[in-house]
């Protein structure tokens, strides 16, 4: 929705979902006939998940590697197949593993013409996502600038603010760009949060510093972003990913799995943060708080959330955490509890326009132990007991 409406700021829009929708930009219809006929560009949405076990809410790096279900997809590019035409460029955004879309997506499209165009959107951040990313895929069959590639370029060149990159590729390659864009994050991730579990083994280390220096190393690293060790790689997308490209490795047989090194290493960082919170709450007394409980702020989804992640590791050693979240889990206290400070909204949205007042979601008492992974929360009034996880100087 908040990319039909991004659109509808400069085209006539309209839209169908098989769930009841309302907008105030986008005509919703009842029907995928009224959706796509006599429309120019029809964009397909539908998503191509795991089963529910494969997101990465729990330890799932033992499961057997699985592609993701294309069955969605397929039976929604057949439908509209049936009532599009040689004027109509059908341009699915689905993330896809690469090889899929020639092998099973574009042959259902006979009647039209077909480009693949994944997005690079993030829950919370879409509306801004959408017209500020850093680059536009798009897939053509033989990676050449088409006629209809450069109809796509045009209809995106209206709606951007930060006039992106335009990168025109294969089909393999634009789904390579896709998955390959998404797993590098999680690797990102799971190399900062092993230099800060370096600070908490080692000591008199502060992991900011080092990586911050890394962060600025332009030459031969990369740029800032993902950069902050903290809280795991989550969501819908990131970790499944992985579990994809795990099965694309087996499947062409490149005798190697770097993407189970990557699941380990989120899965190990995990359990390293929950018995330092377990061993917190044992030495104290006290229970333990997970403060954010969906897979960032601001979003009522828990899908691949590393909070639950972490809380399962809780479980494992004898410590069922009190979850709080004010769209999944509401509640409001008053806990005496070392408490987690899963979410930080500074650091999830630092390039998206969002607030960044870091603000608790419920009341806890002076006697808690923050834990805070993110070594943000300004204790002014030396209310509670701070520990900045990932600082271990002095």
């Amino acid at each position: 929705m908040p990319c039909a409406e991004a659109m509808a700021q400069k085209y006539d829009v309209t839209g169908y979902d098989i769930q009841p929708k309302t907008s105030n930009l986008v005509d919703i219809v009842s029907n995928l006939e009224q959706a796509v006929t006599n429309k120019d560009l029809v964009f397909v949405a539908v998503q191509t998940p795991h089963q529910q076990e494969y997101d990465g809410s729990q330890p799932c790096m033992d499961l057997e590697p699985k592609d993701f279900d294309y069955s969605q997809v397929k039976q929604c590019l057949q439908e509209i197949n049936k009532h599009a035409n040689e004027h109509t460029l059908v341009i699915l955004i689905s993330t896809v593993l690469p090889g899929t879309v020639r092998r099973e997506l574009a042959p259902l499209i006979t009647q039209a013409r077909f480009i693949y165009n994944p997005y690079l959107i993030a829950m919370g951040s879409v509306s801004w996502d959408m017209i500020n990313p850093e680059m536009v895929i798009i897939g053509t069959k033989n990676g050449s600038y088409t006629d209809d590639a450069t109809l796509i370029i045009n209809f995106y060149k209206e709606l951007m603010e930060n006039n992106p990159r335009y990168v025109v590729g294969t089909w393999e390659e634009a789904e390579s760009i896709k998955i390959f864009y998404n797993t590098f994050i999680s690797a990102k991730l799971s190399l900062v949060n092993m230099i800060q579990d370096v600070s908490m083994k080692l000591g008199n280390m502060n992991v900011d510093v080092v990586t911050d220096a890394l962060s600025r190393s332009t030459q031969r690293i990369m740029g800032p972003k993902y950069m902050t060790a903290g809280m795991g790689d989550g969501g819908p997308c990131h970790p499944r990913d992985n579990i994809a490209l795990r099965y694309l490795a087996q499947e062409l047989d490149l005798g190697y799995d770097l993407f189970k090194s990557i699941m380990q290493s989120r899965e190990q960082q995990a359990r390293n943060l929950a018995k330092f919170l377990c061993d917190l709450a044992k030495e104290n007394d006290l229970p333990i708080l997970i403060h954010g409980v969906a897979y960032k702020p601001d979003v009522p989804y828990k899908d691949g959330s590393y909070s639950l992640l972490v809380s399962h590791y809780c479980e494992e050693m004898g410590y069922y955490p009190i979850l709080v979240d004010p769209l999944t889990n509401p509640s409001k206290g008053p806990f005496t509890a070392v408490v987690l400070l899963a979410h930080s909204n500074q650091v999830t949205y630092n390039t998206a326009s969002k607030s960044v007042k870091q603000t608790f979601y419920c009341f806890l008492t002076e006697q808690s132990i923050i834990v805070d992974p993110w070594r943000l929360y300004k204790n002014l009034e030396n209310k509670y007991r701070l520990v900045q996880y990932g600082n271990t100087r002095g």
